[in-house]
């Protein structure tokens, strides 16, 4: 029987005007928002809808993306459309558990904003970055990479893209061998820290004492985490995998395998971007993906 996943992406989605459309048009997406401006120190509208610079500044673009994932959800169910299972990439994971019912939407802001800080602030600024490496497997880039120092696999996003983080030189070098060994292409990206790497595990543990003030609730539906690539359906189990998730690799590919295997033949990605829908198609190209980032998008549900 055919099943549906919401998936959400991660940072680097972000853009100037996201789901201003869905606030000027929905009740339920302008609830969120104004909800949101209520729990955080800092004018989420402005952030998502007017020219500015602190929307790319992970203490604000975690926030202002988790609100636009869940205010642009709320009338994609308003629609009839409810998920069989969610999955995040990365921040995209909070939206996935708030819609799976494992803690409030004013928590999962809440949240990610202090998220955000932490994140922001564990590694001095130009001292740790990211690299995205194209055209190598993940076991050939796990058998450069795990003999270096200072670096690590941060994503498993699909056949054919990985990517690395850590020290910045030690990046650098990474990136030069993984060339050197025939990778296609590596990128720099345009990140303030070596995320999903062992530099934040203090972060980590600084988020654990924020999760403390969380009330988490019965999951309706499962979630998959991508610390494991698994299935999550205890909520007691949530707390420690968002701590392990800000310093351990994102198993998307694995993740989304998993469930094609369980019977998910329909992606719904929402929110700005088809990165997700580009994943997809490197790893299954027989499920559907169906990108809901603009208010007249909603129309591609009624066709499906």
């Amino acid at each position: 029987m055919s099943k549906i996943a919401f998936v959400y992406p991660g940072q680097g989605v972000q853009t100037v005007g996201m789901a201003q459309d869905f606030y000027e048009n929905s009740v339920l997406s302008k609830e969120v928002f104004d909800k949101a401006d209520q729990v955080l120190d800092f004018d989420i509208k402005k952030i998502c809808f007017q020219e500015n610079q602190e929307i790319n500044d992970t203490e604000y673009t975690q926030a202002a993306l988790v609100t636009t994932y869940l205010a642009i959800t709320k009338e994609v169910e308003n629609r009839g459309i409810k998920p069989d299972v969610t999955a995040g990439l990365s921040l995209g994971e909070y939206a996935a558990i708030a819609v799976s019912g494992g803690f409030s939407y004013e928590d999962a802001i809440k949240t990610v904003r202090q998220r955000g800080i932490l994140m922001n602030r564990a590694v001095p600024k130009g001292e740790g970055t990211m690299a995205a490496i194209l055209g190598m497997t993940a076991e050939q880039i796990d058998n450069i990479v795990n003999k270096m120092e200072n670096v690590s696999v941060a994503n498993y996003n699909c056949p054919g893209q990985i990517v690395i983080t850590g020290k910045k030189d030690a990046v650098e070098k990474a990136m030069e061998s993984l060339k050197e060994a025939g990778a296609r292409r590596t990128v720099e990206l345009n990140v303030s820290g070596p995320f999903h790497s062992q530099f934040l595990k203090e972060a980590g543990k600084k988020l654990g004492e924020q999760l403390e003030k969380v009330q988490f609730t019965p999951l309706t539906i499962p979630y998959v985490t991508n610390v494991t690539a698994q299935y999550v359906e205890d909520v007691n189990k949530t707390k420690e995998l968002l701590i392990k998730q800000v310093y351990s690799p994102v198993r998307w590919e694995e993740s989304v395998r998993n469930m094609i295997e369980k019977g998910v033949d329909t992606f719904i990605e929402i929110g700005p971007g088809k990165t997700i829908a580009g994943f997809l198609r490197k790893i299954d190209r027989n499920v559907k993906c169906i990108n809901i980032s603009q208010y007249e998008d909603l129309k591609k549900l009624n066709q499906n």
